[in-house]
């Protein structure tokens, strides 16, 4: 072949023919994580985890978090559902069909100032 002359183009593959991609669970768990992360606006606790099993092009999500007492816990449960269903199917390019929340632990203003109080003192 010499140097003026095109290259050939490959004949193009059907869609079903060329393959799959597939995504770890692992990945699918840190678009949820950072979701949710995004979703809960300002927390004082340790920053959202998240759990994934898929199936196929099904993510089950199961979120860790902790929030901030008293606020409105049920509000913002339904803003991290709402969010980290989106951003895996955006991204992910899965149906999310559930996201389950674990509220690990809640902080209000007094157990953040007597244990800051307590770090003080030792």
């Amino acid at each position: 072949m010499s140097a003026d002359q095109p290259r050939a183009t490959p004949p193009r593959v059907a869609a079903e023919d060329r393959g799959s991609t597939l995504i770890a669970d692992r990945v699918v768990a840190k678009i949820a994580a950072q979701a949710a992360r995004e979703a809960l606006t300002a927390t004082s606790g340790a920053p959202p985890h998240a759990t994934v099993t898929v199936h196929h092009d099904i993510a089950r999500v199961r979120v860790s978090l902790e929030l901030d007492y008293p606020s409105d816990l049920a509000a913002q449960c339904a803003a991290v559902r709402a969010r980290v269903a989106h951003r895996v199917e955006e991204c992910a390019q899965m149906s999310v069909p559930e996201v389950d929340i674990d509220v690990e632990h809640l902080h209000s203003a007094h157990t953040r100032t007597a244990a800051g109080r307590d770090r003080r003192l030792r």
